[in-house]
């Protein structure tokens, strides 16, 4: 920069020479001509400086005798060259000025560009056609020397093991969040107050505190206005009903899918008339020929009646169906129905009690009674005594009979 200041000082004084003349640099293309090549030049030494620096890393990397003084002499060689061309070209009016002026006139024509002589346009052309050269070889050096490096760099971390890499990531991560100063800044920091050599200083929030208490306030605000003010959405109260409602419709399913968990001791009597039907037509095909249509007995005992021979309750109408009694003709039915149906079958059949059906076979079993006027077990065994009397009694006359016969 200081050779060039030299050079454009020395010709604006060899211009300034024949007052009569005007200067090349008063013209407006040749001083746009000598910024370019200034900006150019200014380019040209802050790309030498990186180039030498690169290769100067280079040059050790690869161990190779190399001095950087052989670099920065090359590029102070180039840039004295140039300036030497600019200045004397810049010089170079002085044979044009002792022309006649007729003669200057016509040459002006011919001779020049806007104004300035075709040999200074060409010669500034030159020049900074030259360093747009020399910078794009600079350029592609500077590329070459930081590829290299990148590449030794990219081999460097590669032989870094995978968990190093890993740690020294998540220690620069926890580095931010936590914002640690180090400890020589910690005078800078303190309190003066020290507790047992202790000292307290006025450190900071970690950042990811300090960020998480901003989202508590954000989250705040959005919590206010939804519940408070626009109600957009349900209340603690309103929570709580939706929650039982939600609550009952999952306890409805689970009974409807666990009714098949029912035994003869969890079996409840039916009384819906939909539910009762389907037993109905369950017993209409299957029980049906042993105890009747109507439940009035055929093989089977009467099922209308108030005697049972193995329980009348819903609890021993369950269990006679499920498990049977094969000794007396009665077989189990737990393997052909599911506990549902069968609690539909006992349902039905306690709905028959008191129906009199026509052709209903004599009582069989013992007495029994659902309501509270039950009778009790004393007049349960007199009742039965006094039925055995009978048939004893009918047993009796019929020997005597046959005796007399």
């Amino acid at each position: 920069m200081a050779m060039m200041m030299i050079a454009l000082l020395f010709s604006v004084s060899a211009f300034a020479e024949g007052k009569s003349e005007p200067s090349q640099m008063d013209n407006p293309l040749a001083l746009t001509l000598v910024i370019i090549a200034g900006a150019l030049l200014l380019v040209i030494g802050t790309l030498a400086y990186v180039l030498i620096s690169a290769a100067g890393l280079y040059l050790e990397r690869t161990k190779e005798k190399v001095k950087n003084a052989v670099a920065g002499t090359a590029i102070k060689t180039v840039v004295v060259i140039l300036f030497c061309l600019v200045s004397s070209s810049l010089l170079a009016q002085d044979a044009a000025a002792t022309a006649p002026a007729a003669d200057a006139a016509k040459e002006v024509v011919s001779t020049t560009i806007s104004g300035l002589p075709k040999s200074s346009f060409y010669t500034l052309m030159g020049v900074i056609g030259l360093e747009i050269i020399v910078i794009l070889v600079m350029a592609y050096f500077v590329k070459v020397f930081t590829a290299n490096e990148r590449e030794v760099e990219v081999i460097a971390i590669e032989k870094v093991p995978q968990t190093a890499k890993l740690l020294a990531k998540w220690k620069v991560i926890w580095g931010k969040l936590n914002g640690f100063r180090p400890q020589h800044e910690e005078q800078e920091i303190t309190l003066g107050h020290s507790y047992d050599g202790i000292q307290e200083l006025d450190n900071r929030l970690p950042r990811w505190w300090i960020m998480g208490f901003y989202c508590t306030i954000i989250f705040a605000c959005v919590y206010f206005y939804r519940y408070q003010i626009a109600h957009t959405a349900p209340s603690s109260i309103q929570e709580y009903q939706m929650a039982v409602a939600q609550a009952e419709e999952q306890k409805a399913e689970y009974l409807k899918h666990a009714a098949n968990n029912v035994d003869e001791t969890t079996v409840k009597l039916i009384t819906d008339p939909a539910v009762i039907e389907e037993g109905h037509q369950i017993f209409e095909t299957n029980c049906s020929p042993c105890h009747g249509d109507h439940g009035q007995g055929i093989v089977g005992p009467n099922l209308t009646d108030d005697y049972w021979l193995h329980g009348g309750s819903i609890h021993d109408v369950f269990k006679t169906i499920k498990y049977g009694y094969p000794e007396k003709g009665m077989k189990s039915w737990k393997d052909d129905f599911s506990p549902t149906q069968i609690a539909k079958i006992a349902s039905f059949v306690k709905s028959l009690h008191g129906s009199k059906p026509a052709n209903a076979k004599e009582p069989q079993g013992e007495l029994f009674k659902d309501d509270a006027t039950a009778a009790t077990p004393a007049k349960d065994s007199a009742n039965l005594s006094a039925r055995q009397d009978v048939k004893a009694g009918s047993k009796e006359k019929k020997m005597k009979k046959a005796i007399m016969a």
